[in-house]
């Protein structure tokens, strides 16, 4: 146990909940282990007890995005938290966005140019539109010619979704091999 635990005699998962808690922003499993003078390997174990803990019914969920992790509401409760809130802004894609943010989703850091390359047309447009909805962020920019800014994911991308991890996108390759099965069977999706 680390120095803090040691001073107050509170299991390690209830200090990290409550850091999580007051945290205004998603923080890395190093930033709470710092504080906590603690390894990171106690932190991870604690944010899994926690996600378990919540996972089982509550309001609550672990998100873990990238190398941070923040708490958030479980989002099947979005349309009561919403409605306490007096949220009436029910935010739809389109399907070229809901196309880009896949790309982004499954092969991020991912420049614009190679948006574009992949979908077939220009996504300047949709890429603001995710950006200010905030889904999307930039990233950095590629070492090379001009510099092109790389894209990922934000961590509203996934409350939007109700996802936990980017852990719990469905298997790229899955989605693939389905396509392929119906297209030998000549059924083809759009």
């Amino acid at each position: 146990m680390g120095e803090i635990s040691n001073k107050i005699d509170i299991p390690i998962a209830s200090l990290v909940e409550a850091l999580l808690f007051v945290a205004p922003l998603p923080v890395t499993i190093s930033q709470i282990a710092r504080t906590l003078n603690m390894k990171p390997k106690e932190i991870d174990n604690a944010l899994k007890d926690l996600g378990n803990y919540y996972q089982n019914g509550r309001g609550l969920r672990i998100q873990r995005h990238k190398s941070k992790v923040q708490i958030t509401t479980s989002p099947e409760l979005s349309p009561i938290i919403e409605k306490f809130l007096g949220l009436k802004i029910k935010t739809t894609l389109s399907r070229a966005a809901l196309e880009a943010l896949a790309i982004i989703a499954y092969k991020q850091p991912i420049t614009r140019p190679f948006i574009d390359e992949i979908r077939g047309v220009n996504s300047d447009g949709v890429l603001r539109t995710l950006l200010s909805k905030g889904l999307i962020q930039e990233e950095g920019r590629l070492e090379g010619v001009g510099r092109p800014i790389l894209f990922g994911t934000a961590p509203e991308f996934l409350q939007y979704f109700g996802l936990n991890s980017l852990e719990e996108l469905p298997s790229f390759d899955l989605f693939f091999n389905k396509q392929e099965n119906n297209n030998a069977n000549g059924i083809l999706k759009d």
